[in-house]
């Protein structure tokens, strides 16, 4: 680990963490907290793929459906108006609507095929944005004069590195460069993430032969053909079928870091409050 003790941490000049885990744990709400305090860099994941690398595809998508209309198209043609997406840290409704549901068109369904595509592109899009991370430390401190460094993963990192390897490409820069911290939900947090997940989508990553399996058992278990389908119902059940499918993933991610519970999360109220809920971590991490 990056901070060998806990007094290391307590006594460090420049504090730098990666939080991971499910969406809808905290770790969003942890990053705006500390960002707030004026002494934190909040580095967002989402933000980074949504804006950097996934931009264009999301513009284009609005200027594609512009194009239908004739005084829109007129007026892009001209370069009489601009359409873009207005995405923040905490509105990433633009990249996942970009991202999209597979199923009946009717319902604004993908086919599944396009659904993949754009799979890939986030693939590629958020392992880019997490080895982004280790120049967005330097950035903070360099041009904005940030002591202090905290990066705001999405839910899908564990889909995305092999925690076993430990020359894992992404794992060891992010390891090198802050400490790991696994914000752990379990069993009783499934109802309230999927009841988050079902109000308000987050842009999800899924590794493909895990997506094509669920796929296939959906089509069989609902009788439904691939047209036919309710891409609201599909990616609700997807992403609850994800909550144990990851679980095992971000354990093992664990083992790199430290880990943290949502329960602690909601005791945190200060930056604070954030660092002596790390150092007991690291106490603990150092105590197995």
């Amino acid at each position: 680990m990056l901070y060998k003790t806990a007094q290391e941490w307590r006594d460090a000049d420049r504090r730098k963490v990666v939080l991971f885990g499910m969406s809808g744990l905290g770790k969003t709400h942890l990053s705006n907290m500390l960002r707030a305090d004026g002494d934190w860099f909040h580095y967002s994941i989402d933000y980074r793929i949504g804006t950097r690398y996934m931009g264009e595809y999301i513009s284009d998508l609005y200027k594609r459906e512009a194009m239908k209309v004739p005084l829109l198209r007129e007026l892009l043609m001209t370069d009489s108006i601009y359409i873009g997406s207005n995405i923040t840290f905490n509105n990433l409704a633009p990249l996942a609507s970009y991202l999209g549901k597979p199923g009946d068109p009717e319902k604004g369904g993908l086919s599944f095929d396009e659904y993949m595509t754009r799979q890939r592109q986030h693939e590629e899009a958020e392992t880019l944005a997490l080895l982004d991370t280790p120049h967005f430390i330097d950035r903070s401190e360099g041009l904005y004069g940030y002591p202090h460094f905290v990066c705001d993963s999405g839910g899908s990192i564990c889909e995305l590195v092999d925690p076993a390897n430990p020359d894992d490409a992404i794992l060891r820069a992010l390891a090198d460069s802050a400490l790991m911290v696994w914000l752990k939900g379990d069993e009783a947090h499934t109802e309230e993430l999927v009841r988050r997940f079902s109000k308000a989508p987050k842009p999800m990553y899924y590794q493909p032969d895990f997506l094509v399996a669920k796929w296939q058992d959906y089509l069989r278990d609902k009788g439904v053909a691939e047209d036919r389908v309710d891409p609201d119902d599909f990616v609700r059940w997807t992403y609850s079928q994800a909550l144990a499918h990851r679980q095992p993933r971000y354990a093992a991610m664990a083992e790199w870091g430290v880990t943290i519970t949502p329960e602690d999360v909601a005791r945190v109220k200060s930056p604070e409050d954030f660092i002596d809920l790390i150092g007991e971590a690291i106490d603990r991490q150092n105590q197995r």
